[in-house]
């Protein structure tokens, strides 16, 4: 992330941690030394005593896994809320009319060197993993070994598993936290009532919470 302005910027590790573990679908950017390429894949976050690893896994007939595919950092980008902000949301308007359209958001971008693990039984602890995380807080959660054992093992061998050891990670909070909270307030009010069209992104009741409370002003 090459633009992380100060007022933008989130630096609480279990905030941050928090919000994958609600959003965890990926998008996981790899190279192959010439191209880049992208894979939307859920990846768990877990700390470790080593850090913070991310854990995951691909279809076996995907290249990504393969040899030469990952070169160097990968990439995982956690989209997890934006909107497009109208300059007629901001009270500022009225008296000098020096305000422009913008687009908030709240991303997490984390990179680290992309591991490939084809043992059954860590590709099998991982997906258990990963689905005891999503089925929490179910009524009647599923568990892997709900399912037939041949059935099991035959669909962990179409899958390999990846792990991510994190070297870097930053959030970044585009929730109008430098504005005025007038304008702050305005904007948060102007998505909260806004209908649909090309401004209307994911996420929206989550953006106004923290644009009504932006993390990083404490």
């Amino acid at each position: 992330m090459p633009y992380l302005p100060d007022h933008d910027a989130v630096d609480d590790e279990d905030l941050v941690l928090e919000v994958i573990a609600a959003h965890p679908l990926a998008s996981l950017v790899t190279h192959d030394g010439t191209t880049p390429d992208v894979d939307l894949l859920p990846l768990l976050a877990e700390r470790t005593e080593h850090g913070i690893e991310l854990i995951g896994h691909v279809a076996r007939a995907n290249p990504l896994w393969t040899s030469g595919r990952h070169e160097g950092s990968s990439l995982a980008v956690f989209r997890v809320a934006d909107h497009y902000i109208s300059p007629t949301w901001y009270p500022s308007k009225a008296q000098h009319h020096r305000t422009v359209p913008t687009w908030n958001y709240v991303v997490v971008h984390a990179w680290g060197p992309l591991e490939v693990h084809d043992d059954p039984r860590w590709v099998r602890a991982a997906v258990a993993r990963l689905t005891n995380h999503m089925e929490a807080g179910r009524e009647e959660p599923w568990r892997v070994g709900m399912a037939p054992r041949e059935y099991t093992e035959e669909q962990l061998r179409q899958i390999v598993g990846v792990r991510i050891p994190v070297e870097r990670m930053t959030a970044k909070f585009k929730v109008s936290a430098h504005k005025s909270d007038a304008d702050r307030l305005g904007a948060r009010d102007g998505v909260a009532a806004d209908g649909p069209g090309p401004g209307a992104g994911s996420n929206r009741d989550l953006l106004v919470e923290w644009m009504s409370q932006p993390p990083q002003r404490g």
